[in-house]
């Protein structure tokens, strides 16, 4: 889960066909971004390059609503702002502005459900207000809830997902939302891509399902660690979160797909050695793919799509 990093709280806010799911580091963290796929909807993203000036962020906004929906992270701003985070324009110890730092991705389910229902920034403030709730059972939720609702992965529902590893002393952990066009079941086999331990579903009724009527679709999500990493070594461990992504679905970071995952740690960023960050790039790639995997098997039927646990063989 997202939540065994220290200093990382999940919120959620399920409209049903769509929906947000906001990431929120209240006392700051390092963070960057990889975009891989052709056609993604994002927000505040330049500002994660490792060569530019803002260090930290305070919020991930991951939403449904396709373009509409970067409208939610206008409120996830507003929130934190009334809850007092975000970055000190005058200094720490002088009165003034802050500015929460909020970047953001969103998926394409314009076709699920609604097309003209759309998160808000009112589903933006919503979200963070989960985030900061208890007990925190929402947060550890997984399936069709948040920017995962609307979500389809392939022919099947997709949703959210989460995944944990301890590497070392450090936890790494990833939240995604999985809306992939490509597939996430090998149509011979029956078996998940990301999991062939899975229980395989029933080939003959998976290669009946059909798809949306458009290829637009993304999967976005967020690393998270407690290592110190640098803001560069946090753009290489978005890099390799890819890597777990197209392990779980084929083909994956297509020109109609908006794949895009951030990267943040709650650590002071004085940076880690090479042989730590080998492994948390290694571990960057095996949460995601397990998230995907646990987004895809707990997403739930609805909206005329089918969910992966109907077809699985008793």
């Amino acid at each position: 889960m997202l939540i065994d990093v220290p200093g990382v709280r999940v919120g959620h806010q399920s409209l049903g066909d769509t929906g947000v799911t906001v990431v929120v580091t209240e006392a700051g963290a390092i963070a960057s971004v990889d975009v891989r796929g052709g056609g993604p909807g994002t927000r505040e993203t330049d500002l994660l390059e490792p060569h530019n000036t803002v260090q930290q962020i305070h919020a991930v906004t991951l939403s449904g609503g396709s373009a509409f929906g970067l409208a939610a992270a206008d409120g996830v701003m507003q929130e934190l702002e009334q809850r007092g985070i975000g970055f000190p324009v005058l200094g720490e110890d002088v009165p003034g502005p802050r500015v929460p730092i909020v970047p953001g991705a969103v998926i394409f389910d314009l076709l699920v459900g609604d097309a003209a229902h759309r998160p808000t920034a009112a589903d933006g403030a919503a979200a963070v207000r989960d985030a900061f709730a208890e007990p925190a059972a929402a947060a550890q939720t997984s399936g069709s809830i948040g920017a995962g609702c609307g979500a389809t992965a392939g022919v099947l529902r997709g949703g959210f997902g989460q995944a944990s590893q301890q590497v070392g002393e450090f936890v790494i952990a990833a939240g995604v939302v999985a809306n992939p066009v490509g597939a996430v079941v090998d149509k011979t086999t029956g078996r998940l891509f990301g999991d062939g331990a899975r229980a395989a579903v029933n080939v003959n009724k998976f290669n009946e399902l059909k798809g949306l009527l458009t290829k637009l679709n993304t999967t976005i999500g967020v690393v998270a660690t407690n290592a110190p990493v640098t803001k560069a070594q946090a753009k290489r461990l978005a890099m390799t979160g890819h890597d777990g992504l197209a392990r779980a679905v084929r083909p994956a970071h297509s020109p109609l797909d908006g794949d895009t995952l951030f990267a943040l740690s709650t650590g002071d960023g004085t940076g880690v050695g090479i042989e730590e960050m080998v492994a948390l790039s290694a571990a960057a790639a095996d949460v995601v793919e397990a998230a995907i995997v646990d987004a895809v098997v707990h997403a739930s039927s609805g909206y005329g799509l089918t969910a992966w646990q109907e077809l699985v063989e008793q």
